[in-house]
């Protein structure tokens, strides 16, 4: 039989539990505020033919520069290709892997048909031929930055309390 003193502590955690919201509730939360807004950045980005993980890569890779040509002394750094020139600096596809939640294969196909488009361009590293650099071409800086703006309107819609 429960004392006076057990019965009380039993009621006054039934009564925080009924109260405080779960943390499965806080998780299924989260998960649905993130999958809303990844729709909706679809949405604002497919006129443009990207979608959110696409915009992903491209912002990392505009982030990873001071949106100037490559002029980069590095021996592995991207050259210029039939695309034109580099226009962001180089990122390791790693360093991306390790920013975005795409498994690596998804990520290394997503490279791959941003590269087709002409947005971005791979090189080998030569100090590490495992490595693969990317790099935003002057095409994926240009639709970066037309389509930034949208994608941030988004996040302040989506995410009011985030800034």
């Amino acid at each position: 039989m429960l004392n006076k003193w057990s019965l009380l502590c039993y009621r006054a955690d039934m009564a925080a539990e009924k109260t405080a919201p779960r943390l499965e509730d806080q998780w299924r939360d989260i998960l649905s505020v993130h999958a809303r807004t990844m729709c909706e950045i679809d949405r604002e980005l497919h006129p443009h033919g990207l979608c959110a993980s696409d915009f992903e890569v491209l912002d990392i890779l505009a982030s990873n520069t001071s949106n100037t040509s490559n002029t980069s002394n590095t021996p592995d750094a991207p050259d210029t290709s039939a695309a034109g020139p580099v226009w962001a600096g180089p990122c390791r596809v790693q360093n991306i892997a390790d920013r975005v939640h795409l498994s690596q294969s998804a990520l290394s196909r997503l490279i791959g048909r941003l590269e087709r488009e002409g947005l971005v361009e791979r090189s080998v590293c030569l100090e590490d031929r495992r490595g693969v650099w990317v790099a935003l071409t002057r095409k994926g800086h240009d639709l970066h930055t037309r389509v930034r703006p949208l994608q941030r309107a988004v996040l302040a819609r989506m995410l009011p309390g985030a800034r």
